[in-house]
């Protein structure tokens, strides 16, 4: 372990992986806003477009609003793609483990990424649910109502379980016209309607995502578990991700690792001896590798991404549960978690996706190998 910590080389592996995933999400995390927003903004009657997206998060939040929640999944980022990595260089060293020639099949390539994907998935849920709200709220022009200060004996809900929320009350004056036909003898009746869970916006619907977007109200008005929403699609997504990447990346290398051995006399042996390939046909072969898988597993992305944009208070989560709420959907839908009513949405933002995957995939595999290349010969 001492030999392990003293090693400057596992420090400096580290240290260039941290700093390539950092700029290669700053990079594309511009792009990345304006996916999640076309997914989570768009119906079935009105698909939006990404300039439409584009210049309402300029408009509302300026240029800035691009980036809300980049350090969230930057974290995020940093973490999974370890682990990511880390697991598929494990399982790869089991399946090279006695060969010769180090030389990794194809279909154990996709297989160590299927199951490197899925450990990402749970790593990096937490950090995207808070990067996704933030992203939502950088074009959200709901504001919260102006705080109303009355006297009352019983607190409202919202305020113990949201304290920068205020009450609606136009929206519960409304709701109280609803009532008319009651008798006024109970004077507190406005009082004890705000006790009741589903009053606590005044209209009997949750608050807006724009005002759930911070880790402490996540955890206050929804709980723990909500960080891990979708985690159904979620892990769909990222094992798909991972095997298809992983995949086509080694089919690619092999590619090349062939044609260099084309011209080489005598013929080699083994992979090793062919030498290394140019860093920058490793950082396209990535690009390529990202984008097509981003292709594949991008209905799931979009599912995750919907379902991290509801909010789901911890009161209903628990009437769901005493009451067996049964999901609605296909047996496929139901396990890979898609709701029925994103059919037709599930291809949202894809040019957009593939393009973030490819670059990003492209810029941290580029960077990191010109970081060891420059830190090693120095």
């Amino acid at each position: 372990m001492e030999e392990l910590l003293n090693n400057k080389t596992f420090a400096v592996h580290g240290a260039a992986a941290a700093a390539s995933v950092a700029l290669g999400t700053a990079v594309t995390y511009p792009l990345d806003t304006l996916k999640v927003l076309v997914q989570v903004g768009s119906t079935g009657k009105r698909p939006l477009a990404a300039a439409d997206v584009y210049h309402r998060v300029r408009v509302l939040s300026g240029y800035s609003g691009l980036y809300s929640g980049v350090g969230w999944l930057t974290l995020g980022r940093t973490l999974g793609l370890g682990v990511r990595f880390g697991a598929y260089e494990i399982l790869t060293a089991f399946y090279k483990d006695g060969r010769e020639d180090d030389h990794l099949l194809l279909s154990e390539a996709l297989l160590a990424g299927f199951a490197s994907g899925t450990v990402e998935s749970f790593i990096s849920s937490p950090f995207e649910m808070i990067k996704v709200r933030a992203q939502v709220a950088s074009a959200s022009g709901n504001m919260p109502p102006p705080p109303i200060v009355e006297k009352s004996a019983f607190p409202p809900l919202v305020s113990r379980l949201l304290p920068r929320y205020s009450l609606d009350m136009n929206a519960m004056s409304k709701s109280m016209g609803l009532l008319s036909t009651l008798t006024n003898r109970n004077g507190n009746i406005l009082d004890s309607l705000k006790e009741y869970p589903w009053m606590m916006t005044g209209s009997g619907k949750p608050p807006p995502v724009s005002n759930v977007r911070t880790l402490s109200e996540i955890v206050s008005l929804e709980g723990w578990t909500a960080l891990w929403r979708g985690y159904r699609s979620g892990i769909v997504r990222d094992s798909i991700f991972g095997g298809l990447f992983f995949g086509s990346w080694q089919f690619l290398h092999q590619v090349m690792i062939n044609w260099k051995a084309v011209n080489m006399d005598p013929m080699p042996r083994y992979d090793s001896e062919v030498g290394p390939l140019s860093p920058v046909a490793v950082s396209l072969s990535a690009g390529v590798s990202g984008a097509f898988a981003a292709a594949v597993s991008h209905g799931f992305d979009t599912t995750r991404s919907r379902s991290q944009c509801t909010v789901l208070p911890k009161y209903l989560s628990l009437e769901r549960k005493f009451l067996k709420w049964r999901k609605s959907g296909n047996r496929f839908e139901r396990l890979t978690g898609i709701h029925p009513a994103d059919r037709n949405l599930l291809l949202n933002g894809i040019g957009l996706r593939m393009a973030r995957s490819g670059l990003a995939s492209s810029v941290i595999v580029g960077s990191y190998y010109f970081a060891i290349n420059h830190m090693v010969s120095s």
